[in-house]
């Protein structure tokens, strides 16, 4: 009984409050939810605006290009772009994308090329993450390197992203710190 007693005492002087907890202050406002803008098909890309993405290490058979007339950030902060896609013997793909700069990268596929022409994809098409260890080492770098600015997680301006893309180089500066992959 003297146990119970003190067991009882013990509990009944803790400091510790055991009501539920308080909600977050007045003062804090709930943000506002993302939105994506209605994206618009761009032109047809033509050979003299491409340029090509120089991937640091490619097991592709595939050589990729930016259009860079199509390149463009919108109101969303999405970084839209026509890619090009060129295999050895002279076969392309084209596709009409947008990136993410989120810290592990979004991007998404609105539309494929033909016959000088895109087919938009299907509406329920979802953002995908960029995700180097699947091998989509070309996302990857688009969003590390060349798009998105690191750390920041936001989109380059324009002008910097086809002077990244044309010199395919990246200042080690940027990609100094503690940021992990």
């Amino acid at each position: 009984m003297l146990c119970t007693l003190a067991i009882g005492l013990a509990h009944a002087e803790t400091p510790f409050v055991n009501d539920a907890e308080m909600g977050p202050p007045s003062s804090v406002k709930e943000g506002r939810k993302w939105q994506e803008e209605t994206v618009r098909m761009p032109p047809w890309p033509r050979d003299a605006d491409l340029v090509e993405v120089k991937l640091d290490h490619s097991d592709t058979a595939f050589r990729h290009y930016i259009d860079a007339k199509s390149l463009s950030t919108g109101g969303d902060g999405v970084v839209r772009y026509t890619l090009v896609a060129e295999s050895d013997s002279g076969a392309r793909n084209v596709s009409f994308e947008g990136l993410r700069c989120t810290p592990k990268g979004k991007y998404k596929i609105y539309a494929y090329g033909g016959g000088s022409r895109f087919t938009p994809t299907s509406i329920s098409e979802d953002w995908r993450p960029v995700d180097e260890r699947a091998g989509d080492r070309l996302h990857f770098e688009l969003w590390k390197h060349y798009l998105c600015v690191p750390r920041l997680f936001q989109p380059r301006p324009k002008k910097d992203q086809v002077r990244m893309l044309k010199s395919g180089r990246v200042p080690a500066i940027e990609n100094s710190g503690f940021l992990t992959n």
